[in-house]
């Protein structure tokens, strides 16, 4: 069993762990009330332009089929953007998006499936999958994902959207983790390009358009000047939801290390004091031994 100076030594070491855990811990969390924030304020706009876009599609009927981003893309191969961490010491949240992939991936190497190249935000996914022999098409870094706005995920969307476009695939999908709670949140796969105009429910104001309204261009040219913005908002909602899921995973995490480095430094202390007691019932033992040797 340890000595007393090795168990000094050790309950000062887990201490100071303890203390750089909290740090980390308040960090994530103050963080994670921002990006929260910024997801959850992103909705009702990605609400709005949803409906809209479906409604217009719903006017423009059967001509919506015959543009290039509501069709099946040319090309042989998948794109496919998955969104991690650059970052660890966020619990399970790399390793569950990871596993997810890997069972996509074997699904369709065991049908003999298409070849898929890999955008990757995050350099865990990066690592990961550079090990793994995988074809990495893009690593964005700029702008880091704990900075991202909605421009850079605009630019984010559009590179995908010229690759689409270039004839290279068929179709494009992203997997990141969706924000649901503070202690939920789960790796969805959405198809990102064709886009299906049967997802594209009108909602909100744009039930209420009549026959009768007046568009000032016409449908068509609206449609297409917000089909882009759309696919912008789809990518930037994945984002931050993704950026608030890995904060709340690594508020979990820190926060366990934390909980568990407290019971680690109580047991220490414990141990701690009972080996100090014994050490000085031997010396008073040794003591009156001494003085009954003595008489």
């Amino acid at each position: 069993m340890a000595g007393i100076r090795e168990l000094r030594g050790r309950i000062k070491s887990v201490g100071n762990i303890k203390q750089i855990t909290r740090a980390m811990e308040m960090v994530a969390t103050t963080k994670l009330r921002k990006f929260q924030d910024r997801a959850v304020a992103s909705r009702p706009y990605s609400e709005e332009i949803t409906g809209l876009v479906g409604h217009l599609a719903s006017v423009l009927g059967e001509e919506v089929a015959e543009r290039p981003l509501f069709r099946r893309g040319d090309g042989a191969k998948i794109a496919v953007l998955i969104v991690t961490s650059d970052r660890g010491l966020c619990g399970a949240y790399n390793s569950n998006i990871l596993r997810v992939a890997d069972k996509w991936f074997a699904q369709n190497r065991a049908a003999d499936g298409p070849d898929v190249d890999l955008f990757l935000y995050g350099r865990k996914a990066y690592q990961y999958f550079s090990k793994r022999g995988y074809n990495i098409e893009r690593l964005f870094v700029e702008p880091e994902l704990e900075k991202i706005d909605y421009r850079g995920a605009a630019r984010t969307a559009n590179d995908l959207q010229d690759a689409f476009l270039s004839g290279a695939y068929s179709n494009v999908r992203i997997l990141y983790s969706a924000f649901e709670s503070m202690a939920k949140y789960i790796p969805t796969w959405i198809d990102f390009l064709p886009i299906e105009a049967s997802t594209l429910a009108p909602g909100g104001d744009a039930q209420d358009f009549g026959g009768d309204v007046i568009l000032e261009p016409d449908a068509a040219t609206i449609f297409d000047r917000l089909v882009p913005k759309y696919l912008e908002t789809r990518m930037y909602n994945a984002l931050i939801e993704a950026l608030t899921s890995e904060y709340a995973s690594r508020r979990a995490s820190m926060k366990n290390a934390t909980d568990a480095a407290g019971d680690m430094q109580t047991e220490l202390k414990s141990i701690y004091n009972r080996k100090r007691q014994e050490g000085i019932t031997k010396d008073l033992l040794d003591i009156v031994g001494g003085a009954e040797a003595v008489r």
